[in-house]
């Protein structure tokens, strides 16, 4: 089997939020990392550790695909999940599981466990706005930023790219990966691999109340879990949002919108899901 696709906004912002109500006031008691292989900067797990002792966390943010947990002492610690990414609550007792790469133990409430952890950044507040503000790439994320159809459609119809291509680019969408992108192609009733700048004015219009409305969905359904990438939230429960999928995974299935087979088909060497009414 390949390597398995990363998480996507919808299971990164139910994270968030989680986070959001669960641990912001906390103060941190201990930090313990497995390996420092995510964070590059540094070379010692106490390194690491020691800016965190004592601070409590004041906000959790999500900067694109990053969580961010501004804490009370000016310090910000930004983490990024891979595809295998778990963050769980537990009570300090709890056993640990083999793939925990950090472990936050608050003061009151136990632990926040940190699974297949693939970047950890820990800077001062005026470093991580500094970094913002060089970055090149400035995606959409319409959850965080969002923005009319009229200047949505601008950027669209400024690319040249297959639909799906650009839907997936992170430096043009924040998160859209393989499942949502399927998803979102059928809900506006387009396919995968109509460019960009051929998009009628309705057309602009539909991608973007789909882009919009299937990753609100998805969150309210707290993301999707799948056998081949699984995901759980804080508490450990799955995303609900496999059920509600359209096409994605389901070639041969009967399509909701035409009641054909749905399709699939190979794209940029990835399977790409599909129905006739797309177009």
């Amino acid at each position: 089997m390949g390597a398995m696709a990363d998480l996507e906004l919808p299971e990164i912002e139910t994270l968030r939020r989680d986070l959001e109500r669960d641990v912001v006031g906390r103060k941190v008691k201990a930090v313990d990392a497995k390996t420092l292989k995510p964070m590059e900067a540094y070379r010692t797990k106490k390194s690491f550790a020691e800016p965190l002792l004592g601070a409590k966390v004041s906000v959790v943010e999500r900067e694109g695909t990053m969580i961010v947990f501004h804490m009370d002492n000016e310090m910000v610690l930004g983490i990024r999940l891979g595809g295998a990414g778990r963050m769980e609550r537990v009570a300090s007792r709890v056993s640990m599981a083999n793939d925990i790469d950090v472990t936050i133990t608050f003061t009151q409430g136990g632990d926040l466990r940190i699974a297949d952890a693939t970047a950890v950044i820990l800077v001062t507040s005026e470093e991580f706005v500094a970094g913002l503000e060089a970055a090149e790439d400035h995606p959409l994320d319409l959850l965080s930023q969002p923005m009319s159809w009229i200047d949505f459609g601008r950027f669209v119809l400024r690319r040249t790219e297959p639909l799906k291509a650009l839907l997936m680019d992170p430096t043009s969408f924040v998160g859209i990966g393989p499942i949502y992108s399927d998803e979102i192609l059928f809900d506006a009733g387009l396919r995968y691999d109509r460019k960009s700048n051929q998009l009628s004015t309705q057309e602009v219009r539909r991608l973007y109340r789909s882009v919009v409305g299937i990753l609100h969905d998805a969150i309210k359904y707290r993301g999707t879990s799948l056998e081949k990438r699984p995901f759980v939230d804080l508490s450990g429960t799955p995303g609900e949002f496999a059920d509600h999928l359209a096409v994605y995974d389901k070639a041969g299935d009967l399509s909701p919108r035409s009641r054909t087979p749905i399709s699939k088909a190979t794209f940029k060497g990835k399977p790409v899901f599909f129905c006739s009414t797309q177009v």
